[in-house]
């Protein structure tokens, strides 16, 4: 190289250094014209090596980056033989200390771009390495060098990214000419991607519009099909999403907008090809069938008229071949899914929320929000286009989805939802365990458990391949009895559908009841009460574990989750065996042994909800037989209060009472014996299911014993409720049998029998005027009797309620032993274990001694009493005793309660 032209390359001022470039540029056209590629060679070595690569010499490198770039210009048509020398000292240049250095390397780089077109793609990851960290310069000269060659480079890929083989390549494959081997690309986007990969990581917001604009350049080039490697980048993408840039958050948004609307398109022309295919085939099978359905003798016309559907067909074929663009272009689903179903799980939210996207609600983080939504409406746009792809993730979703369900953001629920009932409407849409048909209603009894075993998976699979042959095959009608291979030998096979992972869809489920809104928990029991639906074996099958936590969720503070939880249990039962209902039964009445809390709050709403949906005597018989073998008398006490108040009011057991009611049948019979062996626990409670079930006389004979229990303040309570119940229209049968005291006699008995049991308070004078209000009726039969000869008061003439005690199922004397055994042993344990009053289901009452009685108070339901009726000739009130013993002494006497009544005593 000449004297002049190295002194005028190492000079500081750029115009002289620009003089030396051009003269530089001469000699080199010189030495190319005369092909002298030696001198050539010395020229560039003494560029890179003296001045290019002169790292504390800034106005050498300057000079050194500027022959480069006039030396690239000389070389011209040449040049792609010299790149591998030219472009290394140029990179190196871009990450010089010295700003000025660092833009002339852009400058240099984009002139030798410019002559060597796409010869420049081979070296397009090191430049576009070079770039990506440019764009974040802190010099505006070198941001701007840095954007021109970037606005260069993609030009030339949108040119030539697709097509351009390098010379070089031509040139070494010269000798292999006979082979169809194409040489590769220069631009590789299997080389390309792990750069990008590694790269989409970056933080700093210039880089990461350089990053999304190079993505969607890349992506608009068809032969380039980025989307194929879209799970390569697509984590990164959404996390462009919280980006505090709101340029950054733009350009990533419409990014992400241009993958999935190409997505879509892809999926729709598969879709059409499917379809067109399927509907070709029917066509010539159709025609295949009308053919062989014929006479096996064709006419000439008719051989004529095959020849033309062969004709036809084979047009048909031809028009298979023309290709439709995206047909042939693989989207990974799962591995997109993936990415999108751990964009759910964690958190996104790494950098600072945008100032933009500040809410004033405290305590979210916002930057979390778009990246969430994103995924949201992918995963949604995939339910329509591949939903047998998302089954597989479904455990996985509905545990990050269901709790986005309760966000404190609108968009985000909105999202959630909607992507909840695709989910739901695909998976109520596959095929139930037991049938093909839609799931049956919540309210249908299934058919026998045996039934259910043997219509099991295989059953369907047969069922389907049967109806397939139906579809497929002629009949031998069709066929006019000549024999040929069935159709559906030479289709193919149906596809496999789907399956859900009952497994792991159930313990994301459980792991729900967990959570803090009400909204996700009802939402999680939703979908098992589904799920259950579906595949009661499957979710069966791993029920062990959350049988547990269904029993724990009756204990929920929300009563929409509580009534969830039950539809399910009932469910379960509903489609069980015996033993597990049982075994249901034995822990719920644990669960309420062990929380008394929820038994006081929540026992009515459960016992209902349970028989709304399932059969109310197999509820209470099998709940009997739990209670008869209760070790805890006084939780066995209160468990008997509980049910018989259900049993007397609650709607849901209207025909149970009706059932109770006729005891001339062997099941009212059987039901009966099964209530009482277990209502002995509760003397009231008893008394109560005898008048309900009209056995009166056998009622008084429990009064009788009454006699020998110790009157307690809860026992006072529990007839105190009794006579309300009495004056409820559940009772309206008992009061009319008033009117008929010689059919009736011993109801007399059993209602003054409570009337001497109650102290004088306003159940008492409620009573008293109830039985005031027909004492004459009574009298008057009473004494049309007593004047003839004097009968027993068994001899009155009764239905045959009674005769159970000698030809039916119930043994009434064993009954009345039952019931003493019982108190006795309960009065023991009362003795050695101190106070049941103190728990009672009530709550503990109030005693107010006035005018010589008691009136018995139960929190708010002694204020909506009327004031206690003044007695006659009645006492002065005692003062109270501290013990129970003396609680009786305290009611005064009950002198002139009967009134008129006294006379005819029963």
């Amino acid at each position: 190289m000449d004297t002049n032209v190295q002194r005028l390359l190492n000079d500081k001022l750029y115009d002289k250094r620009k003089i030396g470039a051009l003269e530089l540029e001469r000699v080199i056209r010189d030495l190319v014209t005369s092909k002298d590629w030696k001198r050539v060679d010395a020229v560039l070595d003494q560029l890179c090596n003296d001045y290019a690569y002169a790292v504390h010499q800034p106005h050498a490198r300057n000079g050194g980056l500027i022959g480069l770039a006039a030396a690239a210009i000389a070389l011209g048509p040449e040049l792609a033989k010299y790149l591998c020398v030219i472009v290394p000292p140029v990179l190196a240049c871009f990450t010089d200390q010295d700003a000025r250095v660092r833009y002339y390397a852009c400058e240099a780089m984009y002139n030798i771009a410019k002559v060597a077109k796409g010869e420049i793609l081979i070296y397009f990851n090191h430049i576009f390495d070079a770039l990506s960290k440019l764009g974040a310069d802190t010099e505006l000269s070198v941001k701007n060098g840095a954007e021109l060659l970037d606005r260069l480079i993609k030009d030339i890929i949108s040119e030539s990214a697709a097509t351009y083989v390098s010379v070089l390549a031509h040139d070494h494959d010269g000798d292999k000419e006979a082979h169809d081997e194409q040489p590769p690309t220069a631009f590789s986007l299997q080389r390309f991607l792990p750069l990008l990969r590694d790269r989409i990581y970056a933080t700093n917001p210039f880089t990461r519009t350089f990053l999304v604009g190079w993505i969607t350049l890349l992506d608009s080039i068809p032969d380039l099909e980025l989307v194929t490697h879209l799970p390569e980048f697509l984590a990164g993408l959404l996390r462009f999403l919280s980006d505090p840039n709101r340029d950054v958050h733009v350009a990533t948004q419409g990014c992400l907008d241009k993958f999935l609307n190409e997505i879509r398109r892809i999926a729709r022309v598969k879709k059409g090809i499917v379809e067109s295919k399927k509907s070709k085939g029917d066509g010539k099978r159709k025609r295949e069938d009308s053919v062989d359905s014929g006479s096996v003798h064709l006419t000439p016309e008719e051989g004529d008229e095959v020849d033309s559907d062969t004709a036809n067909d084979s047009d048909d074929a031809s028009s298979e071949d023309d290709w439709v663009p995206g047909q042939d272009v693989q989207i990974n689903y799962k591995a997109i899914l993936e990415i999108l179903t751990a964009t759910l799980d964690s958190p996104l939210g790494r950098s600072p929320i945008p100032a933009w996207a500040r809410h004033p609600q405290p305590l979210i983080n916002y930057a979390e929000e778009y990246g969430l939504l994103e995924s949201l409406r992918w995963i949604v746009e995939f339910m329509d286009i591949c939903p047998e792809e998302v089954l597989p993730f479904t455990p996985k979703i509905l545990a990050h989805l269901l709790p986005a369900m309760a966000s404190g953001i609108e968009s985000i629920r909105q999202a959630a939802a909607r992507v909840n009932t695709s989910l739901m409407d695909y998976v109520v849409s596959l095929s139930d365990e037991a049938e093909l048909g839609p799931p049956p209603p919540v309210s249908r009894i299934p058919g026998p458990q045996g039934e259910r075993q043997d219509g099991g998976p295989s059953a369907r699979v047969s069922l389907s391949s049967s109806r397939e042959l139906e579809l497929r095959s002629p009949t031998p009608a069709q066929g006019g009895g000549v024999a040929r291979t069935p159709t559906p030998a030479l289709s193919p096979p149906p596809q496999p559908q789907p399956d859900l992972d009952y497994a792991a869809a159930v313990n994301s489920l459980t792991l729900l009841f967990l959570n803090d809104h009400e909204a996700t928990r009802v939402a999680a029991l939703t979908w098992l009460i589904m799920l259950h639906r579906k595949a009661p074996r499957k979710v069966l099958a791993f029920n062990d574990g959350t049988f547990p936590a269904l029993l724990k969720t009756l204990s929920d503070p929300a009563e929409a989750v509580v009534t969830k939880d039950l539809q399910l249990l009932s469910q379960i039962s509903r489609n069980s065996e015996d033993d597990y209902f049982s075994n249901f039964m034995v822990n719920l009445l644990q669960l309420f042994s062990t929380d008394r809390k929820l038994l006081e709050t929540r026992g009515n709403l459960i016992i209902r909800q349970l028989c709304t949906s399932l059969s109310p005597e197999r509820i209470y018989r099998t709940l009997a037989d739990c209670i008869e073998k209760e070790e805890d008398v006084e939780f066995a006490s209160i468990m008997v209060q509980n049910l018989n108040n259900n049993l007397i009011t609650a709607p849901e057991l209207a025909e149970l009472r009706k059932r109770l009611r006729n005891l001339e049948t062997k099941d009212g019979q059987t039901f009966f014996v099964a209530l009482f062996r277990s209502w002995c626990y509760n003397a009231v409670a008893t008394f109560s299911l005898c008048l309900l079930a009209q056995a009166y006389e056998q009622a008084y004979n429990l009064l009788q014993i009454f006699a020998e229990l110790e009157m307690t303040v809860n026992i006072l309570i529990q007839i105190d409720k009794l006579v309300q119940l009495l004056e409820s229209p559940v009772f309206t049968y008992l009061r009319l049998q008033l009117l008929e005291p010689d059919k009736f006699p011993h109801l007399y008995k059993c209602l003054y029998g409570l009337l001497m049991l109650l102290p004088q308070s306003s159940a008492f004078a409620a009573l008293k005027n109830r039985l005031n209000s027909v004492s004459s009726i009574g009298y008057l039969h009473i004494a049309q009797r007593s004047n003839a000869a004097t009968p027993s008061a068994s001899s009155f003439d009764r239905p045959n309620r009674l005769k159970g005690r000698e030809d039916g199922i119930i043994r009434w004397t064993e009954l009345l032993e039952k019931f003493r055994s019982v108190q006795e042993r309960a009065r023991r344990l009362h003795r050695m274990g101190g106070d049941m009053d103190d728990h009672s289901t009530f709550g503990l009452a109030d005693l107010h001694v006035n005018n010589g009685g008691a009136e018995v108070r139960n929190g708010k339901e002694a204020a909506g009493r009327p004031p206690p009726v003044p007695v006659k000739d009645a006492p002065a009130p005692a003062p109270a005793a501290k013990t129970r013993t003396g609680l009786g002494r305290q009611f005064g006497r009950l002198g002139g309660a009967v009134g008129r009544g006294k006379r005819a005593q029963p």
